[in-house]
């Protein structure tokens, strides 16, 4: 076995025509439909926020620039910086994983010393991962006890060659220290073995943490590994059957399903997604022909698990175990679904089968046809199963109902409770009316301990902390004034930079010309205005791209932002209503020039604010008289630019 080539080389970096290539082929829509299912707004896309848990889609694609924009979080930026903030990658990172997917051939420059010292630990968890999965792949179908012990039994369980590839599933072999010693020659250090939870340090001593055991690799949404599951195959009474990694920076168990990176092409062709508990489960299915399923990785489900289906469809069916616990785990699992928005149906299996076991009992065929025919709705589901137990005994049936009416009040949507509640009413017999009022005393009295949770949920587009502080605290500050209209001025920048304000002039060169003595006091601002100064020095064309690419963070989120629009006006407006509204760049020379005389309007309401600081500090005459005459000039000039813009101010 080659251990050396598994790892990828270090010394290397992507040359600038490599990047270059790889951004010409970026389709934005493309890049991030393989993370999160959007629907068309317009000439735009829209979906849930990939970021945060909110109810209200306001994450943005924006075909035309090449952009996204989520204005629940605040991220934006072009396909590059999408995989980094959705996966966690570096930029070179993002880099080779585009540049795998659209098909472009890395070329590399030498890395210096420095730059290989900088590797961060997160790449390098990222690369033990990869080793581990391929070098765990590769004792299951070359290595003796691999074939005889871990690829036996995947043979014993139907799992042909196509799905051990699918999900690259692979063997440990039963000694203390062999993955580490295969590692260590490849040049990984003891420290990021430990970190990648791949060894564990136990008193001073360290020993491979999967021995002996078939290995399932646990896939983040970009293909890489970033976890694994396995399962022992001896009767040893003092092992757990199955054990999973530990939480690592690159993996948290409750923010990942398993199954997922396979199955989400099928759940957004079928717009449903079936739920199972472990690995075998999710591949079981899918030697069944099912291939929209996910599992929750042996852990109790989760909220954020939750959302990440949520991503792909609204629509879930829950498959559980037919027993006691696979019962109440069910009961569980519908209210948790429920709380995040989705529809929910359920398949309960006969007493004692899994998914696994009762896939293989049937064939495909027979339990395509078995799910299909026992799927329930969570109302007839939690009836039949509450009904059971309380048909004879009104109190209990009292607690029945109250219980499916509470699981109602845990859905969002206020239709489809009122749906739910109607379907309630005529199967259990019971007036609608009786039902709302006890679903509304429910809801009221959660109504108080969600309210910060509504708060945080708000997806109004984040404003700038200057701007959000004069409104907190109902003050006009100038300064913050002045940085609104800075503001105004880079959204014109990037947005029209190269579009005429007539005479053949641009608006870069307008802008440019008119603020050449205003120093911006927005660092950010600053910054991108900066730039585009010095690239008409230099000759150089400064675009968006430039700065989603060099600018710092806070550059980047700014100007995603300003590149993006959260609205649009219908174009059924003017057809229906023959109300036709001016693009903007049919009025630049208009919208560039108001821009101008608001920010030379705003700096000299600042300069006079200043001013009028520093005459309450003065004590002699000549000092004030001098701050008077300042004073006189700039209310002259105020007034004078009040006057051209329309704008009353008053005569002190």
């Amino acid at each position: 076995m080659d251990r050396v080539s598994l790892l990828p080389d270090l010394n290397t970096l992507i040359s600038r025509q490599t990047i270059d290539e790889i951004r010409n082929r970026i389709d934005i829509v493309d890049v991030v439909s393989d993370f999160v299912s959007l629907k068309r707004s317009g000439q735009n896309y829209k979906a849930l926020s990939p970021f945060t848990n909110e109810k209200t889609p306001s994450f943005y694609v924006v075909p035309s620039k090449g952009i996204f924009k989520d204005f629940s979080s605040g991220k934006g930026g072009d396909g590059i910086t999408f995989v980094m903030e959705h996966e966690g990658m570096s930029y070179v990172e993002a880099l080779k994983y585009l540049a795998k997917k659209y098909g472009v051939e890395i070329k590399e420059d030498a890395y210096t010393p420095e730059d290989v010292a900088a590797q961060s630990e997160r790449d390098s968890l990222y690369i033990v991962m990869g080793f581990a999965k391929d070098y765990y792949k590769d004792l299951l179908h070359q290595h003796e006890e691999g074939k005889s012990i871990g690829l036996s039994y995947f043979r014993e369980r139907g799992f042909n060659d196509r799905i051990l590839e699918k999900f690259e599933l692979g063997y440990s072999l039963n000694e203390w220290h062999h993955i580490e010693e295969a590692a260590k020659k490849t040049s990984f250090s003891e420290n990021i073995l430990e970190k990648a939870g791949l060894i564990i340090r136990k008193d001073d001593k360290t020993y491979d943490r999967f021995r002996g055991r078939v290995i399932f690799p646990v896939h983040n949404l970009s293909g890489k590994v970033v976890a694994f599951g396995a399962r022992i195959l001896t009767k040893e009474k003092d092992q757990p059957k199955y054990i999973n990694s530990p939480e690592t920076e690159i993996y948290h168990k409750s923010q990942v399903l398993y199954g997922l990176l396979q199955a989400k092409n099928e759940i957004r062709k079928y717009d449903f997604c079936y739920l199972v508990e472990g690995y075998t489960d999710v591949i079981s299915l899918h030697l069944s022909g099912i291939e929209n399923v996910v599992a929750s990785s042996g852990t109790a489900l989760t909220e954020e698990q939750i959302r990440l289906m949520r991503r792909f469809t609204e629509n879930v069916t829950v498959l559980f175990d037919g027993d006691a616990a696979g019962i109440k785990a069910a009961l569980r699992g519908i209210d948790l679904v429920l709380k995040g928005g989705l529809n929910v149906r359920v398949v309960l299996l006969p007493d004692g089968e899994d998914p696994d076991s009762y896939s293989k009992k049937m064939g495909s065929t027979e339990f395509q046809h078995y799910l299909k025919s026992h799927t329930k709705d969570f109302i007839s589901f939690k009836i039949d199963l509450l009904s059971a137990d309380a048909s004879r005994d009104p109190i209990k049936k009292a607690e029945a109902i109250r219980e499916i009416v509470t699981s109602i009040s845990l859905i969002p949507d206020p239709i489809k409770r009122s749906v739910y509640i109607k379907e309630t009413s005529d199967l259990l017999k019971i007036q609608e009316s009786v039902l709302l009022t006890e679903l509304n005393k429910i809801i009221i009295q959660e109504r108080k301990k969600r309210e910060q949770e509504r708060m945080r949920d708000d997806t109004a587009e984040p404003l700038p902390e200057f701007i959000e502080e004069a409104i907190q605290t109902g003050k006009t500050d100038p300064l913050a004034m002045v940085q609104m209209q800075e503001r105004e001025t880079i959204r014109l920048l990037l947005n029209y930079a190269e579009n005429g304000v007539g005479d053949d002039q641009k608006v870069i060169d307008f802008l440019l010309g008119e603020l050449e003595d205003v120093e911006f006091t927005n660092p950010v601002y600053k910054e991108i205005f900066d730039a585009f100064r010095k690239g008409t020095d230099t000759g150089t064309r400064i675009d968006n791209f430039y700065f989603l690419e060099n600018g710092s963070d806070g550059v980047k989120r700014a100007v995603a932002d300003l590149m993006t629009s959260r609205y649009e006006t219908s174009p059924h407006w003017s057809e229906k209503f023959h109300i036709y509204f001016p693009h903007e760049k049919e009025v630049m020379h208009d919208v560039a020039m108001s821009n101008v005389l608001r920010l030379k309007f705003r700096l000299i309401q600042k300069m006079m604010d200043e001013n009028l600081k520093e005459m309450k500090g003065v004590s002699d005459d000549t000092t004030l008289d001098k701050h008077m005459a300042i004073h006189s000039q700039l209310k002259g000039a105020e007034r004078e630019l009040a006057g051209i813009l329309g704008i009353v101010v008053s005569k002190g």
